[in-house]
């Protein structure tokens, strides 16, 4: 299963070189990664009510293309990496401009956290199947799980 979503740039996006702003990238993968749970039955309620939210260690962008003031994009989802247990995760963003150009390509690595305990957790075993299920990226990696 792929995952893509398509957004309007919007105006506070763009600094006054008219170039969007380094982290609007970011916030647009993130956004991505919301929907993606969401239209898989994980909004942040839910995961509230589950009592796990994700905690990223680390997020790597790569800019190749510049985007333009009003120009629609497009965010396309991969798994990148997984634990065994599903603990842990990588995910894979391209971001594309509206002729199709890649734009930029950003990666995060990241855990699911017990909101209580503040404890890195396992996720629910309906989340590991969303997880398993999307389209997974070229250089996809087990990530080996880290002993506590």
């Amino acid at each position: 299963m792929s995952y893509k979503v398509t957004f309007s740039t919007r105006w506070a996006d763009f600094d006054p070189n008219n170039h969007m702003r380094h982290s609007a990238y970011n916030d647009y993968a993130a956004e991505a990664r919301v929907r993606f749970f969401r239209e898989n039955g994980f909004s942040m309620i839910e995961f509230n009510k589950q009592n796990i939210g994700p905690v990223l260690f680390s997020e790597n962008t790569n800019f190749y293309r510049e985007i333009n003031l009003s120009e629609n994009i497009s965010v396309e989802l991969f798994v990148k990496g997984l634990s065994e247990n599903g603990e842990r995760f990588k995910f894979q963003h391209k971001i594309f401009k509206e002729n199709g150009v890649l734009a930029a390509e950003i990666e995060i690595y990241g855990a699911w956290i017990d909101l209580k305990k503040r404890k890195l957790t396992k996720p629910p075993e309906e989340l590991i199947s969303k997880f398993e299920a999307l389209e997974k990226s070229d250089n996809f990696e087990k990530i080996p799980i880290k002993k506590k």
